[in-house]
């Protein structure tokens, strides 16, 4: 995992299958921070897990927390943004418990998951398989979790009822949705794409709540970018309210960044804070040169 902020937390995968494996047995999981003891995932109850999805420091507190709920006797199914809903099929195939559950075989099985899921770029997978590895060697569903790009240009050219979602948007989070989608893309959307690129991030969330809703009876793990768990305008927003009463909301935040105080405010029921990763400017290579003086004579 690259500059990882606390080393402890740094693990190679030969490191992960050998702390997945302690897990499995007596050892118990690394001690938790303060903001996360006491979270819980037992039948009827969702936790949504945010993230900054290149924070190496967060990606290995929440799998900490999910070995820990584990250790407790929880079985959640597992949601993960990373993987898209049409290939669902194809990960319940490659998740299927086999004979041999060697650590080799479960390592094997792992990438299974991974190709199985598409290994979509953009999303940096060692980061996330501890997560599949802890989910297969407890047996916990791996569900894809997000409504894949094609879907989303089909909400965005034909609205959300067109395509079996809820076009009942309160104004409040369709005006928000739409200009926390303006600000991250750097000045270079024109006026008419925010809201329709907000509509795409609706059926997003409308989509995680169904599931929450699914598989609620056994309980809930979702893992996914802070804007989607938000409980303002993401996926708590879309669930009944007497599932929103027995869900527990996330929010992974950088210390120091522009947006962490507000965000934080009301947005999220806990907040988990860590250093910030170290990343180039997203907006360095858009912005508009600017106009050179002209020299003189």
């Amino acid at each position: 995992m690259p500059d990882c902020q606390r080393p402890q937390h740094c693990l190679s995968r030969r490191q992960a299958l050998a702390t997945l494996l302690a897990l499995g047995g007596c050892a118990s999981p690394p001690p938790l921070p303060a903001e996360l003891t006491g979270l819980r995932a037992g039948p009827g109850q969702a936790l949504l897990l945010g993230e900054t999805h290149d924070n190496a420091t967060q990606h290995a507190l929440r799998r900490d927390l999910l070995a820990t709920l584990l250790a407790r006797g929880d079985r959640p199914a597992l949601l993960l943004e990373q993987l898209d809903r049409e290939r669902q099929p194809a990960v319940d195939a490659a998740s299927r418990p086999g004979n041999d559950r060697s650590p080799a075989a479960l390592d094997a099985q792992v990438d299974a998951v991974v190709q199985a899921g598409g290994a979509a770029p953009g999303w940096h997978w060692p980061f996330y398989t501890p997560y599949i590895r802890l989910a297969l060697a407890h047996g916990l569903p791996i569900v894809a979790a997000n409504v894949s790009r094609a879907d989303a240009r089909t909400v965005m050219q034909q609205g959300l009822a067109a395509t079996g979602f809820d076009p009942a948007v309160p104004d409040a989070i369709a005006r928000r949705q739409a200009a926390i989608i303006e600000a991250s893309h750097c000045g270079q959307l024109t006026a008419a794409q925010p809201p329709r690129l907000a509509l795409a991030q609706v059926a997003r969330d409308q989509f995680m709540a169904r599931l929450v809703v699914q598989h609620a009876g056994r309980g809930v793990v979702l893992l996914a970018g802070n804007g989607h768990v938000r409980t303002d305008i993401g996926v708590p927003r879309w669930l009944p309210a007497d599932l929103r009463a027995r869900t527990r909301v996330v929010g992974a935040l950088e210390s120091g960044s522009a947006t962490a105080g507000s965000e934080a405010a009301g947005t999220y029921d806990t907040v988990l804070r860590s250093p910030a990763q170290p990343r180039p400017d997203p907006c360095a290579g858009l912005r508009m040169p600017a106009t050179p003086h002209a020299k003189p004579g």
